[in-house]
């Protein structure tokens, strides 16, 4: 693209983009064999093997070492062999398959030492790592962003993996560098010395400061401060998992045998997305998922008498823009039709309702026509004043909520994705006050279980962590949080070893199939 213009007699110009960038894609076979930086220190003795495609030429133009002291440098690293990084690809293809390989971290982008420090962030552990084999300067194997990778395997494999990638021609270039160690440092020998050595912990606040200083610039400063004295806490023992119910009968209950399948209205509005995963959570518990557009019960076209159940998704309504869910309600409020769908729907002592992200703020401005409801707060924009989408953990309260029946205790990670989840109580009905009357389900807990309101551990800044409530008879149930986009196992970015196909989250929606029996 280029423009030109004339300013003061001076003919102008822009040419965009100034540099070439190429993107490929290809399917994923199994995503459960996704590899990730996360060093493993629960399988015994393991080893790192550093997969060496540049084959000793550690060259440094373009490097940040080369940066930092302005010289620039003439060589850059470069792919010399199409061939040999065909082969290697499909080596660790096949090594994945088969199971070998517990971590894996591309070195091309920053360089070993950014590769090393990653990975030690990421599995919370120490490394050991010999310099010796790679070269004769440790400076230029350290910051080199040659083509390779560092994975780590199981100790008592080495001799098969060491086979494996000499059989793909690449046995000359992989060496064996070093393991996690039990110190929480990141130590590196050279010549019978150890040439560098420091603790996670500081490496990790040095890694950590520019996007904190960035964010605080961006965010709000004090969540910017609580995100980055989070990230360097060594104590913290990252997202983990308590369940209350299982193992003996599995995280999720057997299907209700009756054959019949109830029908569910996934409710949604302009500009909701996510009302494809609620249909499949919902029947995959044993629902009728109907999809039913607002439109259509403002026109006649649909009847809430017609379903046992509605779900209000989530994702964007009217654009996601500020105060959407309240539109959503409004919508419903002051349309005769429509209220008046709702207001029987809500009457019948047959039903239930689910309001998730967008559909939680909607369903919370309809408190009027809920009854059991009134200490329901609405939804502001997060503390952090930016959209948050992560994976979080949330606590089970003890609650009458239909959906959340067997699991009170449990902690559990959940997908959030949302810029207006901060629960604000209206006067006289706080959050205490809630809390007492029983009706929080869910709130945000920190790393070690404790309710919190810090960042990034609660989101969106809600007092007391809330994130969930229900009405007094547990009939219909409001989230900020999505557990329809973790009701399997391979939709989490993290989970526990040992689930099987369906994850935990699934339990809530057969607790709606079980209580219409």
């Amino acid at each position: 693209m280029k423009t030109v213009w004339e300013e003061r007699g001076e003919r102008k110009s822009v040419v965009a983009p100034l540099s070439l960038i190429v993107s490929a894609f290809a399917p994923v076979l199994d995503v459960r064999r996704t590899l990730t930086p996360q060093l493993r220190i629960d399988f015994g003795d393991t080893d790192l093997i550093l997969i060496d495609l540049g084959r000793g030429k550690n060259r440094l133009g373009g490097s940040a070492l080369a940066q930092v002291y302005n010289r620039w440098g003439d060589t850059v690293p470069d792919v010399e062999s199409p061939e040999e990084l065909a082969a290697f690809f499909a080596a660790i293809q096949a090594l994945n398959a088969a199971g070998r390989l517990l971590a894996y971290h591309d070195r091309s982008d920053g360089g070993l030492l950014a590769t090393l420090a990653e990975m030690s962030f990421a599995g919370g552990c120490g490394l050991t790592v010999l310099l010796d084999d790679l070269a004769e300067n440790p400076l230029t194997v350290l910051f080199a962003e040659e083509l390779g990778a560092v994975v780590q395997i199981r100790a008592a494999d080495r001799a098969m993996v060491m086979r494996r990638l000499a059989a793909a021609g690449l046995g000359e270039c992989s060496h064996v560098i070093g393991a996690p160690n039990g110190d929480d440092r990141l130590i590196l020998r050279f010549g019978g010395e150890i040439v560098f050595s420091a603790s996670r912990t500081e490496l990790r606040r040095l890694w950590s400061e520019t996007s904190y200083r960035l964010q605080a610039l961006r965010d709000h400063p004090d969540c910017a401060r609580e995100a980055f004295e989070a990230a360097c806490d060594p104590a913290d023992p990252g997202l983990n998992v308590r369940l209350t119910f299982g193992p003996a009968e599995g995280l999720a209950m057997p299907p209700v045998a009756t054959g019949a399948r109830p029908r569910v209205a996934i409710l949604r509005e302009q500009g909701v997305n996510g009302q494809i995963e609620m249909a499949a959570a919902f029947d995959r518990a044993g629902f009728a998922a109907v999809d039913v557009h607002m439109s259509d019960i403002i026109a006649g076209r649909a009847s809430l008498a017609d379903f046992h159940g509605f779900a209000a998704c989530g994702g964007f309504s009217y654009g996601d823009v500020l105060g959407a869910g309240e539109g959503w309600a409004k919508s419903i409020l002051f349309n005769p039709r429509a209220r008046e769908e709702f207001a029987a729907f809500f009457a019948r002592p047959d039903s239930f309702g689910l309001g998730v992200c967008n559909g939680c703020q909607m369903l919370s401005n309809l408190h009027e026509l809920i009854a059991g409801t009134e200490l329901w707060p609405h939804f502001v924009r997060n503390r952090v004043e930016q959209f948050e989408a992560r994976l979080s953990l949330v606590e089970v309260l003890p609650s009458p909520s239909l959906f959340l029946q067997g699991m009170e205790g449990s902690r559990l990670p959940i997908a959030v994705a949302h810029g207006e989840g901060r629960a604000e109580f209206r006067a006289g009905a706080g959050a205490g006050a809630a809390l007492a009357a029983g009706v929080v389900a869910l709130r945000f807990v920190d790393n070690l279980g404790q309710p919190t309101e810090r960042y990034p551990a609660n989101p969106n800044g809600s007092p007391g962590g809330i994130t969930g409530l229900t009405s007094r008879d547990g009939r219909f149930t409001i989230l900020m949080p999505h557990p329809e986009r973790v009701f399997r196992t391979v939709q989490y970015s993290w989970h526990p070893d040992g689930w099987g196909q369906d994850g935990p989250w699934l339990r809530l929606f057969q607790n709606a199939r079980r209580w219409l029996g």
